[in-house]
């Protein structure tokens, strides 16, 4: 499809239009010259110099897309800065989208028209970077003033054009004359050829003079027909030349020739094609006028469905995006809600289980009866106690009486 509608455009601007480019680079590249840029881009940056059709873009030419690139963005850089306008130098890891819409940035600013998408330069060749580098180098040539002005021819006598005149200019005509002078000159050649021929002849013969005045014994029908039979003979037939100016010049003529007897044909047919096409072309427009005439109140209309069906779209793109914010909401509901009900279903389950119920019991019953054992353990603890404290009275009481008994029947001793 781009290709088609490239073929297309070239169509319409003419058949040299794929051709044009090549003359804009030679013209930039000659403003580059003037601009010194071998000196202040190429010098500082060690870059070799640019061919007549670097940024020209063609099959038939070497490329690399990054080289040309990194180039344009220099040379387009120090052009803008040559115009007056401050602009960065680029490097080459910068951004090329951003690069590209600087340098059409700063090419607008000088009242340039771009109609034609950043991308086209990415390729750093073809039609569109020499237009941009054509117009930022006029640019720069305006800033410094210069300008290029038509040549002007020195003016010459008209004794010494009527000189050259008369020396270079040969017409039809005096070539004729001198092919018909050059042809009776070598037919003179051929009659002395002849003569001496005769000549030689007649003196290595002995000279023998009639003593009367000859005549003729043959009949004239005879001779009208030898000389009828060597008369081919007698013809000097001359090989052409390929070479020959004449041969060329007999074509000229010719071509000519064709060329006046076609032309009157084709003029012909051309002038009815011309009626013919001018009358069709009429036909066209007053049909074009009467259809939009007839088709204005739908035209109209269309306008109007237009224009609804925008402010549907607007109303809807907002309503879609209340819809999806509410989305949003809703998900995050359902997600609690979920969560709840497992909670819910989990706490239901366990309330409807009873094996907790049964667990608990066997705990009390367990419970039960470590109890008992405790009780009957602290029963034979007391008993056991008891009888420890009972034994320790009776022993109390069997010391009292022992040391009761030995004080009386220690008194007489004493």
């Amino acid at each position: 499809m781009a290709d088609d509608g490239r073929r297309g455009d070239e169509d319409e601007r003419g058949p040299g239009a794929t051709h044009h480019v090549f003359v804009v680079m030679e013209v930039l590249l000659e403003k580059l010259k003037v601009l010194n840029y071998e000196e202040e881009v190429l010098a500082k940056h060690h870059m070799r110099s640019l061919s007549r059709h670097y940024f020209v873009s063609s099959p038939y030419l070497a490329s690399n897309p990054g080289e040309q690139f990194f180039m344009f963005t220099i040379i387009a850089a120090w052009l803008i800065n040559e115009a007056g306008r401050p602009f960065p130098e680029p490097q080459e890891h910068d951004e090329p989208n951003a690069t590209v819409s600087d340098v059409l940035a700063e090419l607008r600013a000088f009242g340039v028209k771009v109609d034609f998408p950043p991308s086209k330069l990415k390729s750093g060749s073809g039609e569109y970077v020499c237009f941009v580098l054509d117009r930022l180098a006029e640019e720069a040539l305006r800033r410094r003033g210069f300008s290029f002005r038509r040549p002007n021819y020195p003016s010459e006598t008209t004794e010494e054009e009527s000189v050259m005149e008369d020396d270079a200019e040969l017409t039809l005509s005096k070539v004729e004359e001198e092919m018909i002078e050059e042809a009776d000159e070598e037919q003179n050649v051929m009659d002395l050829e002849a003569l001496k021929l005769r000549t030689t002849h007649t003196e290595a013969e002995p000279s023998s003079k009639p003593d009367e005045i000859l005549e003729s014994t043959v009949d004239a029908a005879e001779w009208n027909l030898e000389v009828e039979r060597v008369l081919p003979q007698l013809k000097v037939t001359i090989r052409t030349d390929n070479k020959d100016w004449r041969i060329h010049v007999d074509q000229m003529h010719q071509h000519r020739d064709g060329i006046k007897t076609s032309l009157k044909e084709a003029k012909s047919y051309l002038d009815k094609l011309q009626e013919d096409i001018g009358k069709t072309l009429e036909k066209v427009s007053s049909r074009e006028k009467y259809i939009n005439n007839q088709l204005e109140l739908l035209i109209q209309e269309y306008r109007g469905a237009q224009a609804k069906l925008s402010e549907a779209k607007e109303r809807y793109q907002q309503a879609s995006g209340g819809v999806t914010e509410r989305t949003r909401v809703l998900a995050e509901i359902s997600e609690e809600l979920d969560r709840v009900k497992q909670e819910m279903e989990e706490k239901g389950s366990s309330m409807s289980d009873g094996a907790p119920v049964v667990k608990i019991k066997q705990s009390l019953t367990k419970l039960k009866q470590e109890i008992l054992q405790m009780d009957v353990r602290i029963g034979v603890v007391e008993h056991t106690l008891l009888q420890a404290k009972l034994k320790e009275k009776s022993n109390m009481t069997r010391d009292m009486h022992a040391t009761n008994i030995s004080e009386p029947a220690s008194g007489p001793f004493s």
